[in-house]
């Protein structure tokens, strides 16, 4: 190998410095440089797209509580291999305060988080922030499907930078417009990040249903630019948006949130008045059964078609009916008629 090393951007590092070109009083050319000639024959390397300025330092920090279950690790494990400005960290424990949160995320030189709060080992919780000064936002993770879970048959490169969809709803009203910029700084990868790859290849996007936002993640094929799903899939319902990070005063507050606790026991009320009048239900007919029955003398509905009918007077036939001559022996007599009828004339 050479001595010299040749940087990206095409020019020799240890070269000597290019001589300048001194021209006669005439205006004609005295000598050409050496170096002018080197560079006709040297090829220049391009550098790599990744390799510009990283300017937009965005770090997010995904981790959970203890307590969780194994879909909801697999979730989070997705969501980190989808960003790669991601980072991790153990699990905390759900003794200690969610204040604690913003000093993990300082020492890990964090700006942004999502946190998995899991609670009584069946309801998820999800936390959105931006550390250390808010605003946050706190949702309830329903319907989860992770990539093993789903199968499907789509494929992205990992690293690569994702497109972010987001619905019409979002510009209409302010709680969305604030949770839409939040989603943006803390799901798009930023530019030149070093873990990043060139290339988009996936969208995610995020749809305002029933009062809730759906995630999907979808995969751009190339030949046609249609949309193939990847996963992972899961829908977030809003609690409520803090003006702080992982607390404070409360900036709205989701009219239409039912608490799963509430949904559960609203469940078992149900269940427990069906099965109440199915008793109800029994009871009546026992009663019916025991009670003593009136014995009837008499059939009310035996005079219902007794109506008085005329009176005929008896006929007796003293003679025989006359008899029916069929049909075949009247047409011969009337034949035999004819022929001689036919005679005498």
């Amino acid at each position: 190998m050479s001595a010299l090393k040749r940087k990206r951007g095409g020019n020799a590092g240890g070269a000597k410095a290019a001589k300048k070109v001194k021209f006669a009083e005439n205006g004609t050319q005295k000598q050409k440089t050496e170096s002018d000639q080197e560079q006709k024959n040297e090829y220049s390397v391009p550098a790599p797209v990744s390799m510009g300025k990283w300017k937009n330092k965005e770090r997010v920090l995904v981790f959970s509580s203890r307590g969780i279950n194994f879909r909801t690790r697999h979730l989070m494990q997705d969501l980190r291999t989808m960003m790669p400005h991601t980072k991790a960290d153990t699990k905390m424990d759900r003794k200690d305060k969610l204040f604690v949160i913003n000093e993990v995320c300082e020492m890990k030189n964090c700006n942004k988080c999502i946190f998995f709060e899991a609670k009584k080992k069946q309801d998820l919780y999800m936390w959105i922030s931006n550390v250390p000064h808010g605003p946050s936002a706190k949702f309830l993770v329903q319907n989860i499907h992770t990539l093993a879970e789903l199968k499907m048959t789509g494929n992205c490169l990992k690293g690569s930078r994702p497109l972010l969809s987001f619905d019409p709803k979002f510009e209409k009203e302010p709680h969305y417009a604030l949770l839409k910029e939040l989603f943006i700084q803390i799901f798009s990868t930023p530019q030149y990040h070093p873990k990043s790859q060139p290339f988009v290849d996936h969208v995610f996007t995020f749809t305002i249903a029933d009062n809730r936002i759906w995630f999907r993640n979808y995969q751009i094929i190339e030949e046609d630019a249609s949309l193939v799903e990847i996963g992972p899939r899961f829908v977030l319902n809003l609690i409520k948006i803090f003006q702080g990070s992982f607390g404070g005063p409360t900036l709205y507050e989701n009219p239409h949130f039912q608490s799963p606790n509430m949904h559960r026991r609203m469940i078992r009320l149900a269940t427990a008045a069906k099965l109440r009048e199915k008793q109800m239900v029994k009871e009546l007919q026992k009663m019916k059964r025991i009670e003593q029955k009136e014995a009837v003398t008499q059939d009310v509905t035996d005079d219902v078609f007794a109506t008085p009918a005329e009176e005929k007077p008896d006929e007796i036939e003293l003679e025989p009916p006359a008899p029916k001559f069929a049909k075949k022996k009247k047409n011969k007599e009337f034949k035999r008629q004819r022929q001689l009828n036919s005679k005498k004339l």
